[in-house]
Parts: structure tokens; sequence; C-alpha cells
């Protein structure tokens, strides 16, 4: 029986758990620090909270203090499943306990901000463990519109599974599959990964719409703002192609599940989108911060003020243009300043 060490039980690390165990997978679910009452959870009663779902039989739970004993030389493959604020502890982790080149897929989105450009997770972690490996590691990510507990519940699910290394893209889909998870393979490890970090990011400015609707008078006829969402949704796209093509990916990504197909799904719900809501009812991010988001981890708003200087450096140097990226400039003024997010609805037309 091959087995997986899953790092992160969030509830997308968590979630992945049921298709490895139905392809036959033994499941070792490690949390960190922030996941010890899921862990607890899980071991006493073999129950996750958040996900509200009873997990495999084949899944064994440990605590982030136990990351040395899951991570055995057995492990045949590491999913690494944290949040893009826990990566470099991840990293440390892995550098610190992996004992041999085991392959490694990341569903953690994000993007590492470098001076003049923006790098891939899984490049960045790459290299990291190479200085500890050589350059053999093989590494994957996996993106598109999952949402976890759906996945739990075996609900039909569709992915891109995105490598340098297309053989073992390939090996993955086929070890992943099942009836009910369904995912294909892609090389543009450029695009992908910036459509799996940046629709959280534009996933605010779609919420937004559903939060200003609270701040407007009720209109005679009860008419609602999905005009508005659907045009900010339509100049996210926009943006992303801007993006992808600054960076060198392919367009082909923007269009398919990692790009349109997350931003849809990502636009339903979450954390991202009630950001936004609440910055379309007039609040300032800080004002959200400190009130009724305080505490909660929100990967588009973490990526947007960690990129904000590089995006502005690309700018400078010509890579990118403010009339291709109204909207960006839009997003990360309101997540910079304490001033509310406010629509550039003219500039939408002039990126051409």
């Amino acid at each position: 029986m091959k087995i997986v060490t899953i790092i992160g039980a969030g509830v997308m690390g968590s979630a992945m758990a049921f298709p490895f165990s139905d392809r036959g997978y033994k499941v070792r679910l490690v949390g960190t620090h922030l996941d010890s009452e899921i862990i607890a959870s899980i071991k006493t009663k073999q129950f996750h909270p958040k996900l509200n779902v009873t997990l495999p039989a084949s899944v064994q739970a440990y605590a982030y203090s136990e990351l040395a004993v899951a991570l055995d030389d057995d492990t045949d493959l590491i999913l690494l499943g944290v949040s893009s604020a826990g990566i470099s502890w991840a990293l440390d982790q892995l550098i610190q306990f992996m004992k041999q080149p085991t392959p490694i897929v990341m569903i953690t989105k994000g993007m590492y901000a470098e001076l003049n450009s923006l790098v891939t997770l899984p490049d960045v972690i790459s290299k990291s463990l190479a200085e500890k490996f050589g350059s053999g590691l093989k590494i994957a990510a996996i993106a598109g519109p999952c949402i976890a507990g759906e996945l739990a519940v075996r609900r039909p699910t569709g992915t891109v599974i995105v490598s340098h290394d297309q053989s073992f893209a390939n090996q993955l889909c086929r070890d992943f599959e099942t009836n009910y998870y369904h995912p294909r393979t892609s090389d543009d490890m450029i695009g992908v990964e910036i459509c799996a970090a940046f629709k959280n990011f534009f996933a605010i400015a779609v919420g937004w719409a559903h939060g200003y609707l609270e701040q407007i008078p009720t209109a005679e006829n009860k008419a609602k703002n999905n005009n508005a969402a659907a045009l900010i949704f339509d100049q996210a796209v926009r943006e992303l192609i801007s993006l992808t093509n600054a960076l060198g990916g392919q367009i082909e990504s923007v269009w398919g599940m990692a790009g349109v197909g997350d931003l849809y799904v990502t636009c339903q719900a979450g954390r991202n989108s009630k950001l936004g809501n609440n910055l379309g009812r007039g609040l300032t991010y800080n004002q959200v911060r400190e009130g009724p988001m305080m505490g909660d981890t929100i990967e588009g708003a973490d990526l947007g003020r960690a990129a904000a200087h590089t995006i502005k450096l690309m700018i400078e140097n010509g890579t990118l243009t403010k009339r291709s990226i109204p909207l960006t400039l839009s997003l990360l003024s309101a997540l910079s300043t304490e001033t509310p997010l406010v629509m550039p609805w003219k500039d939408f037309h002039q990126t051409n």
C-alpha cells in the first residue's frame, strides 16, 4: 500500500484524503500548530469538525510535533496543504525531517515576491530543497475549482495538476483519478500558479459588489447588483491575462479550470469574498481586520500586500502597464491605505 503524508489538516488538505484513500493510499494527516483541535477530534473519533465529515478509516492523524514520525522513509508522496502564510514553516520542517527526495504535490496557493518578478511556490520549494537533495526532486501543484466540502462528500470535481515534469504530472493523474475526482495535466507552471494565487485576490473585488448593494437605497423592483459583479469578474479575467503574459505563462490557463473555473468557485463564498463584501459596505481593510474578520487568514489580501512592491517595480520597468491592471491597482490601494475600495469603472475600458 502506498503512503501519502499530508502536511496541513485544514479543510482542503483533509479533503484530499478522500481520493487518496479511495485509490488505496494509506494517509498520514499531520496538523500544524493551528490544527490541534482538528487532530484531537480525528484521533478520538475520526471526525473532522470543520469539514463536518468522518474521514476514511485509512487516515491516521498526527500532531505537528509528530511530523518526523509521519515523514518516515516509507512515505511515497508528500502533499503540502498549509496556507500560504505557513509555507516558510512547512519548508523548514521538510528540510529538517525529509530523509529522502520524496515527491511533493502542493495545494498551497500563493506567489513569492522577488524584487522584479513573482515566483511560483513550487519553484521556491524546489530550489530550497535542491540544496539538500539535488535537482532531481519531483514536484507538482494542484489548482482548479475544488471546494473542500464538496470533495469530502465525493461530488464531481475537476482540477489541474501542473509540473515541469510532464511524466510525473501524468502519473499523478493516473494515481489520483476516481469516479468523482478528475484531474488533468498542464506544463504551464507560471500560468496555473498565477491563476491559483490571484483568483483569491480578485475574488475580493467581486465580493465588493454584493456588499455595496447593502449601502445603496433598495430599488423599487428589488434589483440586485449582479451586473456590477459580472463586470468586475470580466475585468479580473482580463487582468489575470495581463499578469500571465507579463510573467511568461500561457493564456489557455486563464481560460481553464485554474483561472476562470477557480475564480468562479472562489467568488461564491469564503473569506476573500467576505472581505470584499465588508469593503463594499464602506469599511477600510484595517477596519475589517480589526473588526468582523479579526484573526482570519485572507490569502488574497496577504498575496496583494506581499506582491504590491514587486508589481510597482514591474510597472516601472515596463513589464506591466497601469492601463492593463486598473482593478489590481485599486485593490492594492485599498489593502495598503486607510481608504475604501473604489471601483475604477471607466478604466476598465482603457486596457487595450
